[in-house]
């Protein structure tokens, strides 16, 4: 999706809908930011509150000294991606791809590489979406990478029409 088409959804949000001002929030930041990979991050995140998914149900910030808090929660997480940082909204330091309560990848380099690498691990290993990014990873899968694309969700179905207007 390019930085065009979502600028185009975004124009004009309707003032009383959470999701239109959370992506714009989303957008001011990415705008502010001069790295690529955090301007991708926040691409994705507004994919996701678009979609009307919460993010933080798959993406989990840490600080960079919180590593034994972040080891304590992976056991517990069915499927994720850690992102450590030394400032809240910065640069990732590392980032952990979380499978079925195990630590798979660590060092994955950004969140957006972490995601292509989920998406890809979900699908050479035939698993199931995560229910909570179910709508985000049937639009990579069925938009994006135009894998059984013929097949769409109505919800994902008017994010595509919206994009090719």
């Amino acid at each position: 999706m390019s930085r065009l088409t979502v600028a185009r959804l975004l124009a004009n949000p309707a003032p009383k809908d959470p999701p239109l001002r959370a992506m714009n929030r989303t957008r001011h930041r990415a705008d502010a930011e001069e790295d690529i990979d955090v301007k991708r991050e926040c691409l994705l995140k507004s994919l996701i509150v678009y979609l009307n998914e919460d993010p933080k149900s798959v993406f989990k910030d840490y600080g960079i000294d919180e590593v034994e808090d972040a080891e304590n929660d992976v056991e517990t997480t069915m499927m994720g991606i850690f992102v450590f940082r030394r400032a809240q909204h910065g640069f990732a330091d590392d980032v952990w791809i979380i499978v079925e309560g195990v630590k798979v990848i660590s060092r994955a380099g950004s969140v957006i590489m972490a995601f292509i690498i989920l998406f890809g691990l979900i699908y050479a290993l035939d698993l199931s979406y995560p229910g909570n990014l179910k709508h985000t990873f049937e639009f990579v899968q069925k938009v994006i990478m135009h894998m059984d694309g013929h097949r769409l969700n109505s919800k994902i179905q008017q994010l595509k029409m919206k994009m090719f207007q």
